[in-house]
């Protein structure tokens, strides 16, 4: 069973321009913006592809958090690979693109566990420390943000 993150975002931008944003972020300069809509590998073995979310009534992130994604990005990490060091990319370029692409924002683990929320331009990340290790809370750095975030029911 694969491990796939989340990042579900409500946002102005179309899904290829948030893919042009992600593609400086995952460090590998011959990545295309097409690539990362059809799906590529990057960084440490992590698949990462782009998309258009297609609004459903019954969408948790709609119900419980009180958005509507338009876009969204999936990271599936390799089983090939260790996974902090993964997560560690996955939280960077997650921070680094909210840098970029304005709007309400949500990382979580395969609807189960929420990672960080952004809403109306307040992050909130979540309070556990196993999972905001000291390394990942570098990447987040001197942005303001709160700890404790909501979860999914």
């Amino acid at each position: 069973m694969a491990l796939s993150y989340i990042l579900d975002i409500a946002t102005q931008l179309t899904a290829p321009r948030v893919a042009a944003e992600l593609r400086p972020l995952v460090g590998d300069p011959d990545l295309t913006t097409e690539e990362l809509m059809e799906g590529v590998v990057a960084g440490r073995e992590t698949w990462v592809r782009v998309g258009e979310a297609k609004p459903r009534p019954w969408n948790v992130v709609a119900t419980d958090l009180g958005f509507t994604p338009t876009t969204w990005v999936v990271f599936r990490l390799s089983k090939q690979q260790e996974i902090g060091p993964q997560l560690d990319d996955v939280v960077r370029w997650t921070v680094g693109l909210l840098d970029h692409v304005p709007g309400d924002a949500v990382l979580h683990f395969d609807y189960e566990v929420v990672w960080l929320v952004r809403r109306d331009g307040e992050l909130s990340l979540n309070e556990r420390d196993d999972i905001w290790t000291p390394s990942r809370l570098a990447a987040v750095g001197n942005r303001p943000h709160r700890r404790g975030t909501p979860v999914f029911s």
